[in-house]
């Protein structure tokens, strides 16, 4: 029917829960839910894995200014518009990734263990989509990692980068912090207040939540 199994939470047969292993049989009355439609009054048995580790996360080619939201909130966020279909696949059940994508297509490789299809065409609403899913609302540690690469950020001594800043911000900004991965340099600037703006309006979504 075209669901990738990464989608379906709970199986009904007959009023039992049952899993992907049951053999239909005629006359079999058969209800299917996902994540967020499965009854929660009634004893069912989810299907999806419970995710043993920290969050992690690969998306594909359609989701990379989600991509660009996890990272600013902290979380490990693989993403390359090179990545294919089978590399996501075989990246996620190496490192225990969730697969975030567009595409069912992708999702319905068996080697996916952890995989979400997102809804939201809207990177803004995607993210928020996202940390409803995953409950991450408790879990973001923003401005830890890369928005370019996903490397982890470590604070760095101003005078061992001063060739590589600009003159204006050498002389008002004296915090800094390098990815571990390319090295790319962040300070504090507008653009930092802009960011945690954007990331208060996203918390404001947990209320709600």
């Amino acid at each position: 029917m075209g669901v990738p199994h990464t989608e379906v939470n709970a199986i009904l047969i007959n009023g039992k829960s049952e899993d992907f292993s049951y053999l239909l049989k005629e006359g079999d009355t058969i209800k299917i839910y996902s994540f967020f439609t499965t009854p929660k009054h009634q004893e069912i048995s989810e299907l999806q894995p419970k995710i043993k580790e920290k969050v992690r996360f690969i998306l594909d080619v359609h989701l990379g200014k989600l991509a660009s939201f996890l990272r600013m909130l902290g979380f490990d966020t693989l993403y390359s518009h090179t990545f294919e279909d089978a590399e996501i696949a075989d990246i996620s059940e190496l490192e225990n990734r969730i697969v975030l994508t567009r595409d069912k297509g992708v999702l319905m490789r068996k080697k996916i263990s952890y995989g979400y299809y997102v809804r939201e065409t809207n990177p803004k609403k995607q993210l928020i989509e996202v940390l409803k899913r995953f409950y991450l609302f408790e879990k973001i540690t923003p401005f830890q990692r890369c928005l370019n690469c996903n490397g982890e950020l470590e604070k760095i001594d101003k005078q061992l980068i001063l060739d590589k800043i600009p003159e204006a911000t050498r002389k008002y900004i004296n915090n800094f912090h390098r990815c571990l991965n390319c090295n790319q340099i962040y300070w504090s600037g507008s653009h930092l207040q802009n960011m945690q703006n954007f990331i208060n309006q996203i918390l404001l979504e947990k209320i709600n939540h």
